[in-house]
């Protein structure tokens, strides 16, 4: 085969757009478009797993980073949520049964927040009226009348007793540690010790027994009194009652009827008034001191915020809102998805109670959508479990991230669970999706729906059509200045090399959002009012020109001959490699130099990166294959007779991929042919076991790299590169190759086999065996069996000389 044969014309090295599909003189013209840009498969999950109501079908988006992932969803997600209903506000009031456990008030939409604010302004207004009411004279008078009428009702009890022991001669008489009775004369004086003893015995015996009855009578009057003091307390406290009814009855009556309507708002509101009035003292902070009355009888003690905790605290309000909540939460803690209880320090300790409960990611989201980044989201600890959880009890329960690991021994409130209604949307790459669903068994059961985001789309008359919309789009959604034609023809155009396939489009957004954005600057640059080709090609020129250090350093020393490769004359066993290396998103080509050497050995093809342990599995799996081939070609009824080795010269990092495999198959062939192989050629190209040359990834940057080392050293017009067939399609070669190929000095060939390449390599033809299944003595593949069949024939007279030098060492020793 002749290099005219495989030899690709300029037309098929780069594939330029028609101009007439880009029927548009700016961008400006053309109307706006979504992003989602060929991404119908992703768009109908999307549509599916957002309409669908039923438990677990929450969505994971997957594709590459910058493919406009997040950005696509929230679209999709925001014309979704227009036709849903706003969901209802949620507050949590104080639990006056069990203070520990705060309780959830479920509220229209937009009413939280009035309700809230209804309440804040009744306890302002209590705080006055409560205090007011006890200050007033009916209170003042009715409470002294009840504390008169105890110690009345006392005294009157204590003068009857004292006036029946008078007329037993015997008198009542109050000391300072109570009451005590004493024999009088007729005079009523209390009479001595001395006097009394002077008595006659019998009366004084009747004394005795007087004053002991009594007594009695005095011990049962002053167990009484307890009794009649509590009555009068109960008087007190009903009168408080009465008093405080009436100042909370009216305002609190405004509030219930306002609420009437929504059952457990007015529940909680019935028991927020029982709890106002028998805890009316509450209220007396701001009193006390006044010398009132009230403050006298009820007041006790100065407290913070007494009536706080007939506060309400909003956890979610919708007021103003027209559609279901749409939240993307960039920082997916456990608390900031569930929620969390704050804590605040007071004399040394922490205190909390249910107004310090705030609402997490999941509160806000409740009735609508909730959309996460998968990566974020497990590099926070328990926050994928919490999710989990929470998706599959189907409430949010806000429980301290202490208790669940079992750090949190005090009390704590435990705010009642909220019911969940929400639909979840994951956004990461697909090995993370993949991973999660091999080894996490909960996620499939809770993600049922795949969103997979396609990386290109077709290159055609109306895949340019809609390309130039987007870009159109993202000018103006940026504020950019609008693009001409032509710089949108360079726009499409690099956007097919990005993805390497001169029939596709890339689909990264992030990559041209960047490239419009820098191609704005350098028009502004040059004062214009339009982005040009020539601004879009300096933006390209100038990323590759931040990236490209390495690249030039290669180079350098290629061109310095420190990394030794030949692009003229002949060498056996050595051929031009080529390799990709890739940083930071920029790749460029390699030429390696690969050298193979042979033996005669026991058909083992040693491959020295894989023995020093810098080869990948892929590329140890090229050897094997050559190893294959050379086996089944030319030894297919005997043993390979063959000792080799391969390696990639100067190469002292990890070398892994198959795309060697065709050079690495060519060096052999070369080294048992004897055979110089032309190093004005550098060789890309996997290989099957069949001998053909299958295609490889990064063949623009390949080809490039050779052409750019040639050019250092002059081009010839001999030089090229010999690409698989299959990769034709896929060339978007630089504007200065596919120029030096229209001139002639420079070559890109296409094989589909290892014969073509063979040929091309060696200048003489590789040979196909006969009708007697015998290649041309003087061809490659000629060659190549004769040397094999050689070392199989000196293999055999070895093999057969071995047993009788043994046999002659055995008589010789005996």
């Amino acid at each position: 085969m002749t290099d005219h044969q495989t030899s690709l014309p300029p037309g098929r090295l780069y594939s330029a757009c028609d101009p007439g599909d880009f029927p548009f003189q700016t961008t400006a013209e053309l109307a706006d478009i979504g992003i989602a840009v060929g991404q119908e498969r992703a768009l109908d999950a999307l549509r599916f797993g957002l309409g669908m109501g039923r438990s677990g079908f929450n969505l994971f988006a997957l594709g590459p980073p910058g493919a406009g992932k997040a950005t696509v969803v929230r679209e999709v997600v925001a014309r979704e949520a227009e036709h849903r209903p706003v969901p209802d506000d949620w507050c949590y009031v104080h639990n006056f049964a069990e203070p520990s456990k705060p309780k959830t008030l479920r509220l229209p939409p937009g009413l939280g927040r009035r309700f809230a604010e209804d309440v804040a302004r009744t306890l302002e207004e209590l705080v006055g009226a409560i205090p007011a009411a006890f200050e007033g004279e009916e209170y003042r008078a009715r409470a002294e009348e009840i504390e008169e009428e105890a110690k009345e009702r006392e005294s009157h009890a204590i003068e009857e007793l004292r006036r029946e022991a008078a007329r037993q001669h015997i008198a009542l008489i109050e000391t300072p540690t109570g009451f005590a009775f004493a024999p009088i004369d007729p005079k009523d004086e209390v009479l001595s010790p001395d006097r009394f003893h002077q008595l006659p015995e019998r009366q004084q015996q009747e004394i005795q027994e007087h004053v002991a009855q009594l007594h009695q009578q005095l011990t049962k009057l002053m167990r009484q009194f307890p009794a009649w003091r509590r009555e009068a307390k109960h008087k007190l406290k009903a009168l408080n009652r009465e008093i405080a009814g009436f100042a909370i009855g009216h305002p609190m009556a405004e509030l219930r009827a306002d609420y009437a309507a929504v059952e457990p708002v007015a529940a909680h509101l019935d028991l927020m008034r029982r709890e106002l009035i028998d805890h009316a003292d509450d209220f007396f902070s701001k009193a006390e001191g006044s010398g009132g009355m009230a403050a006298a009888l009820l007041g006790q003690g100065q407290r913070v915020n007494p009536w706080q905790r007939y506060a309400v605290n909003l956890l979610v309000d919708h007021d103003g809102e027209s559609s279901a909540p749409i939240v993307c939460e960039n920082l997916p803690t456990q608390a900031n998805l569930i929620g969390r209880v704050e804590y605040q320090a007071l004399m040394g300790a922490l205190v909390t109670d249910f107004t310090m409960i705030k609402a997490g990611a999941l509160h806000r989201a409740n009735g609508g959508y909730l959309i996460l980044d998968a990566r974020k989201l497990l590099m926070q600890p328990y926050a994928w479990d919490s999710l989990k959880r929470t998706l599959e009890t189907g409430e949010v329960r806000i429980e301290p991230l202490e208790r669940t690991l079992g750090f949190l021994s005090t009390a704590t409130l435990e705010p009642e669970p909220i019911p969940l209604d929400i639909k979840v949307i994951l956004t990461g790459d697909r090995a993370l999706y993949y991973w999660l669903s091999l080894y996490d068994p909960e996620f499939r059961e809770l993600f049922k729906v795949a969103a997979d985001f396609e990386e290109t789309m077709d290159r055609d008359a109306d895949g340019h059509a809609l390309y130039a919309r987007l870009i159109g789009s993202l000018a103006r959604r940026n504020g950019l200045k609008p693009l001409d034609r032509d710089a949108v023809i360079r726009v499409v155009e690099w956007s097919a090399r990005r993805v390497e396939d001169s029939e596709k489009l890339s689909t990264h957004w992030r990559g041209l959002d960047d490239l419009l954005k820098e191609a704005d600057y350098w028009a502004g640059q040059q004062g214009r009012a339009l982005i040009v080709r020539e601004d879009v090609q300096t933006a390209i020129d100038q990323q590759i020109r931040r990236s490209d250090r390495i690249r030039e350093r290669i180079y350098e020393a290629i061109r310095r001959k420190t990394i030794f490769i030949d692009t003229e004359g002949g060498v056996v066993g050595q051929i031009n490699g080529l390799s990709v290396i890739s940083l930071n998103g920029f790749a460029f080509g390699q030429p390696a130099r690969i050298t193979a050497t042979t033996r005669l050995g026991a058909g083992k093809v040693v491959d020295i990166e894989r023995e020093t342990a810098l080869g990948g599995a892929l590329h140890s799996k090229g050897v094997m294959i050559l190893s294959s081939f050379l086996a089944a070609r030319y030894a297919p009824g005997q043993p390979l007779a063959l000792a080799a080795s391969l390696v990639f010269e100067q190469s002292y990092g990890l070398v892994d991929g198959d795309s060697a495999s065709l050079a690495e198959l060519c060096a052999l062939l070369s080294a048992l042919a004897e055979l110089p192989i032309q190093q004005r050629f550098a060789v890309t190209g996997s290989v099957n076991q069949q001998g053909r040359v299958q295609p490889i990834g990064g063949v623009n940057e390949k080809v490039e790299g050779f052409f750019d080392i040639c050019r250092e050293s002059g081009l010839s017009g001999q030089q090229g590169v010999i690409i698989p067939a299959a990769n034709i399609k896929r060339l978007m070669l630089r504007r200065d190759v596919v120029a030096a190929v229209a001139a002639g000095r420079f070559q890109v060939h296409a094989v589909s086999s290892v014969d073509q390449a063979l040929a091309l390599l060696m200048g003489m033809e590789a040979g196909a065996r006969d009708a007697a299944g015998q290649f041309p003595a003087d061809s490659v593949n000629g060659r190549v069996e004769r040397r094999l069949l050689e070392w199989a024939d000196i293999r055999r007279r070895l093999a057969q000389s071995e047993p009788s030098e043994k046999s002659e060492g055995r008589d010789g020793h005996g």
